[in-house]
């Protein structure tokens, strides 16, 4: 018989099959090696697709040799795929997966090959295929487990019990303190019992925000003061609920409106009963209800059409006295504010007597913009005491008629902190417009742009400024509320401000002179080709902290779920002009890493205050940038987000350019570095060091070109909302693109209890006792995920039984 005679219509099929298959695996692995070879690549596709091509072929002409052509083929790329990313599952699972359960086909058809060329088959194949079948088996396995990417070093948090009279209170603010601590001194739920907490009740507010893409998600954090939690909706409504059974209190139908943006982060509370702390270095403003004054209690809330109100927090009545009919118009003296140019997207500030408010310009929309002036408001009447205008900052007051604060100054869109110890309002700055165009900058834009910004809450009087980027270029705005710490260096304790930035640095700052704590050093950066742009020659960098999510890419750090996708964003990557975390936009297409999006964003950053920790959450999501000659004849932007999140060519209206920025993703819509694409992080404060590092998050409510994956593979996706830290030594987190709220064990990082939402959240989990019952709860607001279609209008407290 000649060869190929012994085999069966069926056995020839699947032979010639597989190997057709493989060879043109080959043949594309092949092709797409020759392109990232002429791009200075790695040789490994080519020769891999060409040895993997050739032992196809052999196969398709049943010859036993081909068999052996692949095995030696899985050999080397395993030794690669080792020597290239090294012993770390996510990288190696890329490389190595699909290859090997095709080498599984061509071991179960080997004994064919060898019956087609006249021998008897040993069961020397099907030992091997149990063999790789058990570590295909294993490694989907682990698909499932969480991955740290730094293992817990038993350094993290102990447990220490709450002293009753150090238990908390009320959240009365934004970050639970006026400082953004986001730690509760409570430990009822504790990492012994979380494990049995339930649902204790649920409302629905009956604002659901439909997202378009351009901002409209619940990213709210309630406050709870006695026996009532206060929210704030989409549209700015506001609510109060019993804090026990989650039963309506009352309603403010607010309602505000705006196009591209719909979220409320928080509120403020004011108690006029309350002493107010009175430092010595300046004297708080003294501020009294009238004696027949409505809103001896007040809650206060920014909206989305810039607007400040004030409502009592007893009966959601309008403050009476408070500007005009318990609203402030915060357009005054902006000039021109097209609608979604200019927001408020956080909480008011209560400092002392003040309500500070900063507020939102749209990003890389034109270069005529509203300034980013910062106010402060007399609590009882509104009335303004002053105001920071970062293009005329010597001047307090409000402008005269006809004329506006300084327009496309940078603003403060973020959360602020106040320290009441010295009367001081802590601003994370943002960037002048348009944002990645730097030409026409003032040297004040310079001084004030990407910045933490010390003012006296009383006059507004500048303290200090710390700049985190010069001449931003890349939309790094200070992005979250900085939390005041106390610090210890050289056995003394220092008042400190602790923030995180979009450039995965964290700064650690005296809070009295802005001076840095930990080492920061200006490192040489390289410039673009835009002309006239004055490029900064050196840019910060936080080398005494751990830098989250910022390494310099290499080509070996392409990721892919298939070895395919990853070739295409190994092109993709050596396509682009890449110089690491500060690469300049240019003419030509660049990547910047971590992109506008973080790093770390306005979730903020929680603390441990009692064992010396804090504890971040970041995204890590690349975006590619492009700056295009353009005449600008077209219109501007909506203002809306799509354009800083990715989404294609916008114009940027008054400059020499349109911007094209877009994720850096692969062809599955995955980002192209390989996993984690979101963690969150334990650092000790004491040592600066990573305690331990986890993904967080997993597939199930998205997946490959937003496919649902219905899988909980422990992959960690891109976090975009705040942490809660327990003294009974807990994380809380929900902002991740899967439908879960989680409980992590503070000291090792181990997810140790988790509960599914009906929609994905954004919102900040807050925690309380309540003063009727004694019994603890964990809040938090359920109105669907960035990318996710699902959305809600869920408050949802948990409870031991």
């Amino acid at each position: 018989m000649t060869q190929g005679q012994r085999l069966s219509g069926v056995s020839k099929f699947i032979l010639v099959g597989l190997g057709v298959i493989i060879a043109l695996l080959g043949l594309a692995l092949a092709a797409g090696g020759v392109k990232l070879i002429s791009l200075g690549g790695s040789w490994y596709f080519l020769t891999g697709g060409l040895v993997m091509a050739i032992s196809g072929l052999l196969i398709a002409r049943f010859k036993p040799a081909g068999a052996w052509l692949f095995a030696a083929f899985l050999v080397g790329t395993a030794i690669w795929a080792i020597s290239d990313a090294g012993l770390v599952f996510w990288p190696v699972f890329s490389r190595l997966f699909m290859f090997s359960a095709i080498g599984l086909a061509v071991t179960l058809v080997y004994p064919l090959l060898k019956r087609a060329n006249g021998g008897v088959p040993g069961r020397g194949a099907y030992g091997i295929a149990a063999v790789l079948a058990i570590g295909l088996a294993v490694a989907a396995g682990n698909m499932f487990v969480a991955h740290p990417t730094v293992a817990a070093t038993g350094t993290g948090p102990g447990l220490t019990p709450v002293e009753p009279d150090k238990a908390q209170k009320d959240w009365a603010h934004y970050g639970n303190t006026e400082g953004g601590s986001r730690f509760a001194a409570l430990d009822q739920i504790n990492r012994g019992n979380v494990d049995k907490l339930k649902v204790a009740w649920t409302y629905h507010t009956g604002d659901v925000a439909e997202s378009d893409g351009n901002g409209a998600e619940d990213q709210l954090t309630p406050l709870q003061v006695g026996n009532k939690v206060f929210i704030c909706t989409p549209h700015n409504n506001l609510i109060a609920l019993d804090a026990d059974s989650g039963k309506e209190l009352w309603k403010n139908p607010i309602n505000a409106q705006s196009k591209v943006w719909q979220r409320c982060r928080g509120m403020a509370y004011f108690d006029a009963m309350a002493a107010v702390a009175k430092p010595a270095s300046s004297p708080v403003a003294e501020a009294q209800a009238a004696p027949v004054a409505n809103c001896q209690r007040r809650l206060l809330t920014n909206t989305i059409d810039a607007r400040l109100i004030a409502v009592d927090a007893d009966t959601g009545e309008f403050c009476q006295g408070f500007g005009n009919n318990g609203q402030v118009d915060l357009k005054a003296g902006l000039g021109d504010v097209p609608d979604s140019y200019y927001q408020l997207s956080s909480a008011p500030l209560m400092a002392g007597t003040t309500v500070v408010v900063g507020g939102r310009v749209a990003d890389n929309v034109q270069s005529d913009m509203p300034g980013g002036v910062i106010r402060g408001f007399d609590v009882i009447t509104g009335a303004m005491r002053w105001a920071f205008d970062p293009g005329n900052p010597q001047d307090k007051q409000a402008p005269a008629d006809g004329s506006t604060y300084v327009r496309s100054t940078p603003n403060s869109w973020a959360p602020m902190s106040y320290d009441a110890a010295t009367n001081t309002v802590f601003l994370p700055m943002g960037s002048s417009s348009t944002d990645i165009y730097g030409v026409e900058r003032s040297k004040l834009d310079h001084t004030y742009g990407a910045s933490i910004l010390a003012l006296d809450a009383n006059s507004g009087e500048e303290k200090w400024v710390f700049q985190t980027v010069h001449n931003d270029l890349w939309d790094f705005d200070l992005p979250m509320q900085p939390s005041l710490i106390d610090f210890t260096k050289d056995g003394k304790s220092i008042p400190a401000l602790v923030i995180g930035t979009k450039a995965g640095q964290i700064y650690v700052l005296d809070r009295a002179t802005g001076k840095p704590l930990t080492e920061v050093k200006e490192v040489p950066v390289k410039a673009a080709n835009i002309p006239n742009e004055p490029y900064s020659p050196t840019q910060p960098k936080s080398l005494g902290m751990p830098q989250i999510g910022a390494q310099q890419l290499t080509e070996s750090d392409m990721w892919g779920a298939t070895p395919y996708d990853q070739l295409l964003c190994r092109i993709d990557f050596k396509s682009m002009r890449y110089d690491g975390l500060y690469t300049a936009p240019g003419t030509d297409k660049s990547l910047s890493f971590p992109g506008s999006l973080g790093g770390m964003n306005w979730g903020s950053i929680s603390t441990d205050p009692v064992h010396g920790f804090i504890f971040v959450n970041d995204m890590r999501l690349g975006l590619w940038i492009q700056m295009i000659p353009s005449q600008n004849k077209g219109q501007a932007a909506s203002g809306g987000e799509s354009l800083n999140t990715g989404m294609g060519a916008v114009p940027l209206k008054g400059t020499p350019y349109a911007v094209n920025k877009n994720r850096f993703l692969s062809v599955a819509g995955i980002p192209c570095q390989a996993p984690p694409f979101g963690t969150l992080t334990a650092i000790d404060m004491k040592t600066q060091k990573v305690a331990w590092q986890v993904p967080v998050g997993t597939v199930e409510d998205t997946g490959p070109l937003g496919i649902r994956m219905h899988l909980p593979i422990k992959i960690g996706l891109p976090t975009l909302g705040g942490t809660l830290s327990t003294q009974g030594g807990l994380i809380f987190i929900a902002g991740t693109q899967d439908f879960y709220l989680r409980a992590f064990n503070s000291g090792n990082g181990e997810e140790i209890w988790k509960s599914r939402l009906p929609v994905g959240s954004q919102g900040g989990p807050m925690t309380y006792v309540s003063p009727k019952t004694g019994k603890q709860y964990i809040v938090i607001t359920a109105g669907g995920a960035r990318q996710s279609t699902d959305r809600g209008d869920y408050v949802i407290a948990y409870a031991l039984p």
